[in-house]
């Protein structure tokens, strides 16, 4: 199993040879590995994701410790998996995905409000004729008159949308590498700039690791102060010796 972490960015067409196919387009990755988390220590396999990079401003004491080492992330989501290869720091980004992968997203749908039975659960509602008046879109009876109580579960109105929804079988019509988007066929839950979830099967294709990176960067920064002090300290002592030829002249 392959996962990884997007945001939804919009609904366009796409043209395969001589027809048109919806699709959304989601910006994913790219990921870092935050933590790994296992049965001895955690008590169930895991891996946790970070995405989206966020300033160490108002950044908890207790994230700033879990993070030090990956950096920080304004979104964190585990993914239940069982054995990989990955690694703390590891980065994951769309190349792990194809063209022609069945996937499966999940996200949170958009919230509608309070709706009615109509809208909510695709009542027919009432006749508009014979003494119904303003009465098309009620829900009608709530019961029996025995029991003399409305039943836990009956269909009413009520607060619509914003619940999580996976939809399965989609597949992956194109990705965009080099901007880390992938085009996913038909609609996907949320709304624009939300958070999606896509999983699918085979392997990551890890791209760095941001701990190897900052290694050669510290590296880097070493070699540079070192050459910084050495031509100072020719400096130093080029102007001594100017200052003993001024001496003896």
């Amino acid at each position: 199993m392959k996962f990884i972490i997007g945001k939804k960015i919009e609904m366009t067409q796409v043209w395969q040879g001589d027809n048109v196919v919806a699709v959304t387009k989601v910006q994913a990755g790219p990921c870092t590995v935050t933590q790994i988390k296992d049965l001895k220590k955690d008590g169930y396999s895991a891996i946790q994701f970070g995405y989206g990079l966020k300033k160490q401003k108002n950044i908890k004491k207790p994230q700033l410790g879990h993070l030090k080492d990956t950096g920080f992330f304004r979104f964190l989501k585990e993914f239940r998996l069982e054995t990989s290869d990955l690694k703390k720091g590891d980065i994951i980004d769309s190349t792990s995905f194809e063209k022609g992968d069945k996937i499966q997203v999940s996200g949170v749908s958009k919230g509608k409000g309070f709706q009615g039975v109509v809208k909510r659960h695709g009542f027919s509602g009432q006749k508009a004729t014979h003494g119904n008046k303003d009465q098309e879109r009620m829900p009608g009876s709530a019961g029996a008159t025995g029991p003399a109580h409305v039943f836990k579960g009956l269909r009413m109105g009520g607060r619509m949308g914003g619940d999580n929804v996976t939809t399965k079988n989609l597949e992956i019509i194109d990705v965009d590498s080099e901007n880390n988007i992938v085009f996913i066929k038909g609609a996907v839950p949320g709304a624009r700039n939300s958070l999606v979830f896509i999983s699918g099967n085979g392997e990551f294709k890890i791209i760095g690791n941001v701990k190897t990176e900052n290694k050669k960067i510290k590296k880097e920064e070493i070699k540079e102060d070192l050459v910084q002090e050495k031509e100072e300290i020719k400096k130093e002592e080029l102007e001594l010796e100017n200052k003993e030829e001024i001496k003896i002249n």
